[in-house]
């Protein structure tokens, strides 16, 4: 006779032997079975940032490696504004003392010229005593009536030579006079020395006497004829009241063209030869102007 109270549940051999391991899962051969996952667990630091990011207002998660460690957002964002104005500061302090670095050097760069300059002019002292640096005026060695002689001339030269001073041309002529010429030998040399100097308008007649190459001239154009090479624009003479010369303008000198009968002022033109005599050419470096031109006044 069979019992009421048995139980319809089955229970399967597996199941009594995971009951037996205490709740371990088992093979089929009754062996508990290890897991060997591991388990991750959150470092100190992770745990620390985690608490000071969740209890503050203005925390916000954020697992990124450049992080600061125990700080919120907002005191990380002050951190690295501070360091960035400390760089900033450090860079400009650095720049500073290079910008000091080179003015000293410049100024030790001029005295050391200034000082060279100084002993170059010694030595030519000892050739031409006008050249010594510490020479006063020489006009202070002349004599009154010399004086206003020296003074007189050079008032009459002032009108003639542009660009020089009644007194640069007295110290000319007072150290001429002071050298041993007569007054007259003086007048002549420095009016033709100031004349050609580098700068001034050069007459015609004495651009053969000119040492360099470069030339500014100033005249009326004569006659113009045609180029004999398409490199070359315009090719004439040009006249003043010393001489003329042949002026030849190149086309890659982009300069205004020219008109015979007017006046033209020529800066910068190149001075060279042309069958025996000497010639200018108008370059890419050479200005004109046109005293005349829009003087309608005139016309």
């Amino acid at each position: 006779m069979s019992s009421n109270n048995a139980s319809g549940k089955v229970v399967t051999v597996d199941e009594q032997a995971f009951e037996k391991a205490g709740g371990q899962a088992v093979d089929e051969d009754g062996f508990p079975v290890v897991d060997e996952t591991p388990e991750f667990e959150a470092a100190v630091e992770q745990e620390t940032q985690a608490k000071v990011d969740a209890n503050h207002p203005d925390g916000i998660a954020d697992t990124s490696n450049e992080r600061i460690h125990g700080v919120t957002l907002e005191q990380e964002e002050r951190i690295r504004a501070r360091e960035a104005e400390l760089e900033r500061i450090s860079a400009q302090a650095e720049l500073g003392t290079q910008d000091g670095r080179e003015k000293r050097t410049r100024e030790i760069a001029a005295k050391r010229s200034a000082e060279r300059r100084a002993e170059f002019q010694k030595r030519a002292a000892s050739v031409n005593p006008m050249a010594d640096p510490e020479r006063g005026d020489p006009r202070a060695e002349l004599t009154q009536e010399q004086l206003a002689a020296v003074n007189k001339q050079s008032m009459r030269l002032a009108k003639k030579l542009d660009g020089w001073s009644r007194a640069a041309i007295g110290r000319r002529l007072g150290e001429a006079v002071v050298g041993g010429k007569d007054l007259m030998s003086a007048v002549v040399g420095v009016f033709e020395e100031l004349q050609t100097a580098p700068g001034q308008v050069v007459p015609i007649g004495k651009l053969e006497d000119v040492n360099r190459k470069e030339v500014s001239i100033e005249g009326r154009v004569t006659q113009l004829w045609d180029p004999s090479h398409p490199s070359i624009a315009q090719v004439g003479l040009i006249t003043d009241d010393s001489g003329q010369t042949r002026v030849t303008i190149w086309e890659k000198s982009d300069a205004p063209l020219i008109e015979e009968g007017e006046q033209v002022r020529i800066h910068g033109a190149a001075r060279n030869w042309y069958e025996g005599r000497v010639s200018l050419a108008v370059t890419g470096w050479s200005t004109l102007h046109f005293p005349e031109r829009g003087r309608w006044w005139e016309e």
